[in-house]
């Protein structure tokens, strides 16, 4: 883990500490197999920037509680519920560089412990009677599910314009930031607007996340996935959606032809990515990016100062200035 991404967690360290602790009892369980699991996924896990947007934004709005934690550990779950049987849809055998669940244990586990982890998230939030906690967070999941099948009915027939596109990330990536930030507030205030405020800020920083990501298919940055990828996967993203709507129609035949029919073309793929590049499809992008990230710090800009409040401010130039 980057020296960076430590420094980052200095204002909310001993409530990471506590929460790691806490969310390594709530795995635990009865069955032998599903703790082998448990503990291979808990081993490998990223660099924990949802738990991170929970206690920054509680801490934004007042003091950490035993909600604040039950929060965390919920969203965490219903996450991780989410990436494992993501991996399963993808028949994907590699997460973060390490072999996924599916691939060690076979699609049938990998379901019933995605399963496990949901059921597991939403007994722990009515056990702790936090039902507007559990509220936000299964809105989220609903979101995300709906966002992942809207993309896969429009790469189908690669209609997708600027406002689905749009659309498509702030359900499939910003809701679930956006859960966090509400998480962490609604764990710690009852002030509705401050609620609203902080899940705006994090659905917009979720929204200049997934950006980012996009563009890394276009870059060079070695970022665990080889580039041109979500061209293989006739995702429509907005550097090639910008691309299409600034070319001429002969130039727009031959992308829309190189997307369906020659995907598997690593040097078709190659010149279509130096075209995105030449029309400004990055630049384009890149702005869009920095668009949401200034609208998530003139909300943040509202909030009264703390170290939370910085802490929460350096994270956000983290995550769109990261180079993996």
């Amino acid at each position: 883990m980057s020296n960076k991404v430590d420094d980052l967690k200095a204002p909310i360290e001993k409530e990471l500490e506590l929460f790691e602790q806490k969310f390594r009892d709530v795995m635990r369980s009865h069955v032998a197999l599903l703790d082998k699991v448990n503990y291979y996924i808990y081993q490998r896990k990223g660099k924990q920037v949802r738990p991170m947007f929970i206690f920054l934004a509680a801490k934004m709005c007042g003091e950490v509680t035993e909600a604040t934690y039950t929060g965390a550990s919920l969203v965490e779950l219903l996450h991780t519920a989410t990436l494992v049987h993501d991996d399963v849809v993808d028949d994907s055998y590699e997460r973060r560089g390490f072999f996924s669940i599916n691939a060690l244990w076979k699609n049938k586990i990998a379901v019933l412990v995605g399963d496990y982890f949901l059921s597991k998230g939403l007994l722990l939030a009515l056990e702790a009677h936090q039902y507007q906690l559990l509220h936000i967070v299964s809105a989220a999941v609903k979101r995300m599910s709906e966002g992942e099948l809207l993309q896969m009915e429009k790469a189908r027939r690669l209609d997708i314009d600027e406002a689905v596109y749009f659309e498509i990330i702030r359900n499939k990536t910003a809701s679930l930031i956006a859960a966090a930030c509400e998480v962490g507030a609604a764990s710690t205030t009852t002030d509705t607007d401050l609620i609203e405020k902080m899940r705006q800020v994090g659905e917009y920083i979720g929204i200049a996340f997934q950006i980012k990501d996009d563009l890394f298919d276009y870059g060079e940055a070695d970022v665990g996935k080889p580039r041109g990828i979500d061209i293989k996967e006739r995702k429509m993203t907005l550097p090639l959606i910008y691309t299409l709507n600034n070319c001429s129609s002969s130039e727009k035949k031959w992308i829309i032809n190189t997307v369906k029919n020659h995907n598997e073309d690593k040097e078709r793929v190659d010149e279509l990515i130096r075209f995105i590049h030449q029309k400004g499809g990055i630049e384009y992008t890149r702005q869009q990016m920095y668009v949401y990230k200034q609208k998530a710090f003139d909300i943040i800009d509202t909030i009264p100062d703390s170290a939370a409040k910085a802490g929460m401010v350096e994270l956000v130039d983290y995550i769109t200035e990261r180079n993996y």
